[in-house]
């Protein structure tokens, strides 16, 4: 971090109240560059069809320019480019792709505002975040329920939450730390742009389009305040026992130690995301039983299994360890698994006919992957249910291939000797 930003940061820590009303200098050239090399470079071009490799060409000039632009304001934000990409249900998600000079100021953008709102952020909050991940919120999941009095989880989704986002009161939220002009100008511009969706512009009163550079920072300063903020400083006071949260991006848990309390904060959940636009997806949100009485209860004549909930592509089951002691045990969700396969079976079928090194490459790549995010402890049944279904799809790949040479599981051993897929692995050590 810049000697400018780390200033920033320690005004924002030292007063929470502190409002900032000149910021949008230090959107430079060399931030500008800064946030140009750290983009993907493989990523999707926007409407303009600009993509990494050849903007990279004469980058200084171009970014100069658009830095003038942006000085002078005459920056214009592109529509967005609007594309599909299949949900788990079957339907579709909608992913809104910005043109690249506008993902360049962007990432600086958010540079710069993270250095103020990291911090308010609550440590409940894992999603799109430095230092923070997916497997940082798991493993405080596993923390909170084994070693707190906890008894009941409240698994909560929100229906279309990045299209439900309500402007205006998003726009005020980031008033209460960042009333510099050009920045809110700026963010205007790239909450209110229209969509090119099969070449009609789209636009919309509500939300943020998700897949902007700037989109998952908003979408955290959002419910940081309707959320996190209101759960820990009002909420969490009034109940009778404990009471946790795990939030990733829009994903989030809540913890209760009692029915009752779970309960009640249920009830005024519903109407405190109803006052900020948002719904509790009814048939998704529940709360269960889960913790040690829950095991318990299971151990009695004719008890049933505890149930289990999901989050972040883990289905979570409470029961004992070897040693008798209660923990939690994750199993890779079925639906995850089967839209790894659904990947890894398109793949093959588009690259059947690549040489046999090739693939091997292609498939231990895509095999590492998955063991590298579902590699955690408890999961290895799940490991190597994926790891033979990629044998078996790879297989029946190659036989489509053979013009009727049928590849036996003997050849295709013989055949795997030489090719050897890796083998599945924990990547993730215990984290509570």
């Amino acid at each position: 971090m810049s000697t400018e930003l780390e200033r920033i940061s320690e005004l924002a820590r030292k007063n929470r109240q502190l409002q900032f009303l000149s910021i949008a200098h230090l959107l430079t050239p060399k931030a500008l560059m800064e946030a140009f090399k750290s983009l993907r470079k493989d990523a999707s071009a926007g409407v303009d069809g600009v993509a990494y490799g050849e903007y990279q060409k004469e980058a200084e000039k171009k970014i100069q320019k658009l830095y003038e632009r942006v000085k002078a304001k005459q920056y214009r934000a592109q529509p967005l480019r609007r594309i599909y990409i299949p949900k788990e249900n079957g339907k579709q998600r909608p992913i809104s792709i910005p043109s690249l000079e506008d993902k360049i100021l962007q990432k600086a953008t958010v540079t710069l505002l993270n250095a103020v709102y990291e911090q308010d952020f609550l440590p409940c909050s894992y999603g799109f975040r430095p230092g923070k991940s997916q497997q940082g919120a798991l493993n405080e999941v596993g923390r909170i329920i084994c070693r707190r009095p906890i008894e009941w989880v409240l698994e909560a989704d929100i229906s279309g939450y990045f299209d439900a986002i309500v402007r205006g009161k998003l726009v005020e939220m980031i008033e209460r730390r960042v009333k510099d002009g050009s920045i809110l100008k700026l963010i205007g511009k790239w909450i209110n742009v229209g969509v090119i969706d099969e070449g009609r512009l789209l636009t919309s009163e509500t939300g943020v389009g998700q897949g902007q550079v700037i989109s998952p920072l908003l979408a955290n300063l959002y419910l940081h305040y309707v959320l996190d903020e209101w759960f820990e400083q009002e909420v969490k006071p009034r109940l009778r026992g404990e009471a946790h949260e795990v939030r990733f991006a829009d994903d989030f848990l809540l913890c209760f130690q009692y029915k009752e309390d779970a309960e009640r904060v249920l009830e005024v959940l519903r109407k405190r995301f109803a006052k900020y636009g948002l719904t509790l997806h009814p048939e998704k949100t529940r709360l269960i039983e889960f913790g040690r009485s829950a095991v318990g209860k299971a151990e009695r004549p004719g008890g049933k299994p505890p149930e289990t909930f999901d989050f972040l592509g883990f289905t979570h089951i409470a029961t004992r360890s070897r040693r008798g002691f209660f923990t939690i045990h994750v199993r890779t969700m079925g639906k995850r698994l089967k839209r790894s396969l659904k990947a890894v079976a398109d793949w093959c079928k588009e690259h059947r006919h690549d040489t046999l090194d090739e693939q091997r490459e292609a498939l231990n790549k895509k095999l590492e992957g998955h063991y590298g995010y579902y590699g955690r402890p408890t999961n290895y049944g799940s490991l190597w249910c994926f790891y033979r279904a990629v044998r078996r799809i790879w297989k029946e790949s190659l036989n489509r291939r053979t013009r009727g040479r049928t590849v036996t599981w003997e050849k295709f051993g013989h055949l795997e000797a030489r090719y050897p897929l890796r083998l599945p692995r924990i990547t993730q050590a215990w984290g509570w």
